[in-house]
């Protein structure tokens, strides 16, 4: 399920933001779908992150366009989980380039068995 989760996330940010992560790592921890995503800022998002200016802008970016393809994303890991998402929550650091989703579930979700 982990797996399936990461795979949904690397195509969601293909598709919707322009550019996969370079790493992204997905874990369920009883009602919560942490995911990380490493490498995920564009060659143009890194330039602008040299400065305050800059960071907030990427920042802004970034949350408008999660705003807009939030439902898609949640019906995506609500699919592969079973479980309703009661909210996501998300940031980036752009001066490290990584970001974090955490879903909160409805329920308890239980990983597969590796």
């Amino acid at each position: 399920m982990e797996n399936a989760i990461r795979n949904a996330i690397i195509k969601f940010e293909q598709e919707f933001m322009g550019r996969g992560p370079e790493d992204v790592r997905a874990c369920i921890v009883r009602d919560l779908v942490v995911v990380r995503l490493k490498g995920v800022l564009t060659p143009a998002e890194r330039q602008l992150a040299k400065t305050a200016e800059g960071v907030d802008m990427v920042k802004r970016l970034r949350q408008t366009l999660i705003a807009q393809g939030r439902d898609k994303l949640c019906d995506q890991v609500s699919n592969i989980t079973g479980a309703q998402i009661v909210t996501l929550f998300t940031d980036i650091d752009v001066q490290i380039g990584e970001k974090v989703f955490v879903f909160a579930m409805d329920r308890e979700v239980l990983p597969s068995i590796r």
